[in-house]
């Protein structure tokens, strides 16, 4: 008979650091499956809560039996002769375990486990709670105990409390809905938590900077706030470094990382450098033909290996974890990271992960791999929109290594003419000119003089200056290239534009759009088409300006282009065709998303568009002028003075409004009238459209103009007002129609 120490079968003792956890109490008073699995790493508070939870249980009813599983229970013998001695004081006439050395399966089967089911099921309902199930990894153990959690007769719960995720047979019984999980993610310390525990910390509560930064280390994990909060001097970067670094370190070391195999720590350890984890990434730092599995098995025994939210099956180091790794590995491996992080970007750049691979060449101290993978990807990235990651990659490499590179200059510059910021992109092209590389090649093969002269014409461009001809030295070079020369022709045909030249600049124009199709240059093309409808609206041709304006905008949907302000050309001519079919609310709303697009960039955008934003807003009622969030005008004189006439063309070419004339039936279609007659009834549009033997759109379509033509917004206003103009009169229509006039 074996001899179970009494401390194991009682709950622990509070720790001084003890924060009520209420909301995980509740829920686990709510499961009301048979068997609860609570998974989480080492040191996430799991026995703690449990402990706290079992003694309310055991003070509301005493049903609570209470178990701490360790190495020394990793047989079947020592297993149940524990669970029968935590269980006995609530079922007396449990039957008694066979004696050491005389357990078999059969036994068990045949004898024991239908005994103890019966003798459980014959009392009142009780709860079993087996902290640490991760100690057992006898296969004749943890078939013993799968057998009893599937058997568990009704009224008796298993609570099992584990450092891994759960195997047979919890997956089956939870797919039967018969258990339940509370996972690393509930257990999770929240911030108010977090604050509550580091409250009576040695040297008062930390600041609020000094909890965030915490609380970003730790990620909410119990035992690293627990650790890094009784250190006097964690404050900030402090969290990093020093005694509770080492703390959390030693923490670590002898919970998770002494317990593995000489192959997993390694893994762990050369995978540190790593954003985030799969069976390929892993495979390439490594070397090991199985990193699948490995990863697998790792990130479901060592829960510190977290999933990732942008990659499905694909995981992460926890932070605190991975700053231990770095650690280990840079003392144990001097050189080592160097290394690894080369093979990453490599593994990176081939798969074009430009961000990471440019973060690794960096990390291994290799800046030229750096400076050839940003070369290699920067057109791509402002073809379509993304910005914001070339200024994060030219952000990644040393400050010095982009100053004296003529071709980062120039990728500095593009990157601030496509944020909006031509005074930042002439600085970067002037210090481009003083390098010797300003005779090499950049982008698709030009070279970096041809790079920068068009760059010079896209600065003219945004500031709204006249043009740079085409036709000589560095910008007809660039021209042979289809990226560059759809840059160039766009900065040309918008110069030509602003001078009221509007036909050359149709052309300049149309000839950036076939090029930008040509080079998927997402931007240029949104931009070229948004000034060729506005070719076609100053010269009075809205059906070819609207189908333009369609162009343009479509193609920025579909990169998330809307809100840039190279969509704001397209935005103004459609708040100008709305403004001129009087639809004053729609081109208000229009206007305004233009006006936003032009301010979100650093100097508010190019003076011509602000002006003809202005113009435009001048044709709003007060009311809705008010809602529109007009640039900074220009101070008199300082808009380019070809703009002048343009903008006094365009306030004379404005239409006075007329006062709204009394509608008359003449006004609407016949269609329209039939539609008109069917909105006095009940039915929907759908059903009117039934009734008519025509499409909902086609309803939708002319519900639509009848709402225009009688300067109503909704059914009953286009009803009310049609009665007052004497519109709505009797003659033929469908049987609905007629049920409408008798009505």
């Amino acid at each position: 008979m074996h001899t179970i120490a009494a401390y194991k079968l009682h709950p622990p003792t509070r720790p001084r650091q003890f924060v009520p956890r209420p909301r995980l109490l509740r829920h686990l008073d709510a499961a009301t499956e048979p068997v609860l699995v609570v998974s989480a790493p080492p040191g996430a508070g799991k026995s703690v809560l449990l402990a706290d939870w079992a003694r309310a249980l055991q003070a509301r009813d005493g049903r609570v039996a209470w178990l701490a599983l360790d190495a020394y229970d990793n047989t079947p013998a020592r297993l149940w002769a524990g669970i029968l001695s935590a269980l006995r004081p609530l079922r007396p006439g449990l039957p008694t375990p066979p004696p050491a050395g005389a357990w078999t399966l059969e036994a068990w089967v045949e004898d024991l486990l239908p005994r103890l089911l019966g003798a459980l099921g014959e009392g009142a309902p009780l709860t079993l709670v087996l902290d640490g199930v991760d100690g057992l990894t006898d296969q004749a153990a943890l078939r013993c105990l799968g057998d009893f959690l599937t058997a568990l007769p009704d009224g008796v719960r298993a609570v099992l409390a584990t450092r891994h995720l759960p195997g047979a047979p919890v997956p089956a019984l939870r797919a039967r809905g018969l258990a339940a999980d509370l996972g690393a993610d509930e257990l999770r310390f929240t911030p108010a938590e977090a604050a509550a525990l580091l409250a009576s910390r040695p040297g008062g509560p930390p600041g609020e900077r000094a909890l965030r930064e915490l609380y970003h280390l730790t990620e909410g994990w119990a035992a690293g706030l627990c650790v890094l909060g009784r250190t006097p001097t964690t404050s900030g970067a402090g969290a990093r470094s020093g005694d509770g670094a080492r703390a959390v370190a030693d923490y670590l070391g002898t919970e998770v990382l002494d317990r593995l195999t000489t192959e997993q720590r390694a893994f762990l350890l050369r995978t540190s450098v790593l954003d985030e984890l799969s069976p390929e990434s892993c495979h390439a730092v490594t070397g090991s033909d199985h990193a699948g599995v490995l990863l697998r098995e790792l990130a479901r025994t060592v829960q510190l290996l977290l999933p990732s939210a942008t990659a499905p099956g694909a995981y992460r180091h926890h932070r605190a974890l991975r700053s231990v790794l770095a650690g280990l590995l840079a003392a144990e491996q001097p050189g080592g990271a160097a290394a690894l992080h080369h093979a990453a970007a490599r593994w990176c750049r081939e798969r074009q992960r430009t961000t990471s691979a440019v973060r690794h060449f960096v990390q291994a101290g290799d800046s030229p791999g750096a400076v050839a993978t940003v070369l290699d990807a920067w057109e791509e990235a402002l073809a379509g929109g993304r910005t914001a990651d070339v200024a994060r990659w030219l952000g990644m490499l040393p400050p010095r290594e982009v100053r004296s590179d003529a071709r980062l200059c120039v990728v500095a510059a593009m990157t601030a003419l496509c944020e909006g910021d031509p005074e930042a992109a002439e600085r970067w092209l002037d210090v481009a000119r003083a390098w010797p590389s300003w005779q090499g090649t950049v982008g698709e093969g030009g070279t970096v003089a041809q790079a920068a002269a068009v760059a010079r014409a896209l600065v003219r461009c945004l500031r709204g200056e006249g043009p740079v001809p085409l036709g000589g030295g560095d910008v007809e070079g660039a021209s042979s290239l289809t990226g560059w020369r759809a840059l160039a022709c766009v900065a040309q045909g918008t110069a030509l534009l602003w001078q009221g030249r509007t036909e050359e600049a149709d052309v300049r124009l149309a000839e950036a759009v076939r090029d930008a199709y040509g080079a998927r240059h997402t931007l240029v093309l949104v931009r070229a088409l948004g000034s060729r409808a506005l070719c076609a609206y100053l010269a009075g041709r809205p059906a070819r300006a609207r189908a333009l304006v369609d162009q343009a905008l479509d193609a920025a949907r579909a990169e998330g282009l809307t809100g840039h302000f190279t969509a704001a050309p397209a935005q103004l001519c459609r708040a100008g065709l709305l403004l001129d079919e009087l639809a004053r609310t729609e081109a208000a709303e229009v206007l305004a998303g233009a006006t936003r697009a032009l301010t979100a960039t650093v100097h508010g955008g190019e003076p011509p568009l602000r002006a003809l934003a202005g113009v435009i807003a001048s044709g709003l009622p007060g009311g809705l002028r008010g809602t529109v969030p007009l640039p900074a005008q220009e101070e008199e004189g300082a808009v380019p003075q070809v703009l002048g006439g343009l903008i006094e063309r365009l306030r004379a070419a404005r239409p006075t409004p007329a006062a709204p004339l009394t509608p008359r039936a003449q006004d609407l279609s016949p269609g329209e009238r039939r539609i008109l007659r069917a909105l006095c009834g009940p039915l929907t549009l759908r059903e009117i459209a039934a009734e008519l033997h025509v499409s909902r759109n086609t309803v939708k379509t002319q519900v639509s103009a009848v709402f225009r033509k009688l300067g109503t917004h909704s059914r009953s206003g286009a009803v009310a007002r049609a009665r007052e103009c004497g519109m709505l009169r009797p003659g033929p229509g469908t049987a609905y129609e007629a049920s409408c006039r008798r009505a």
